[in-house]
């Protein structure tokens, strides 16, 4: 099941590059970008509750499917960019391991424990 898991998870990640490559962007915005949603983390400052949910909220891939789609409708290239980023950064955390987070430990996640 894990690498069935992996290879979905990297599917997605591909399908992400794919509809990046639809867009009016230079190629280099991508890699520059795919880790933003890392900042996410900045709600662990605060604590490890509200470092989870501010964390869940930017990785969960609807909220980068919802934002996508509303790009889409709205004929927004930069909203439908930032979908595809929230997408493709949750699918590329999840191929290396980084689930969403428990409210007890950053390294409690629903893929079990970062590290092991």
């Amino acid at each position: 099941m894990k690498v069935l898991l992996k290879l979905e998870d990297f599917a997605e990640l591909l399908l992400a590059i794919f509809l990046f490559t639809r867009l009016d962007f230079a190629w280099w915005w991508f890699p520059a970008l795919i880790l933003v949603p890392d900042f996410s983390m900045i709600g662990y400052i605060i604590s490890t509750k509200a470092g989870a949910a501010l964390y869940n909220f930017f990785h969960h891939k609807g909220l980068g499917i919802l934002v996508g789609i509303m790009g889409l409708l709205m004929n927004n290239q930069e909203m439908m960019f930032a979908g595809i980023i929230l997408f493709g950064h949750s699918a590329m955390d999840r191929l290396f391991g980084y689930g969403l987070k428990y409210n007890d430990d950053f390294k409690h996640t629903h893929l079990g424990s970062i590290g092991k």
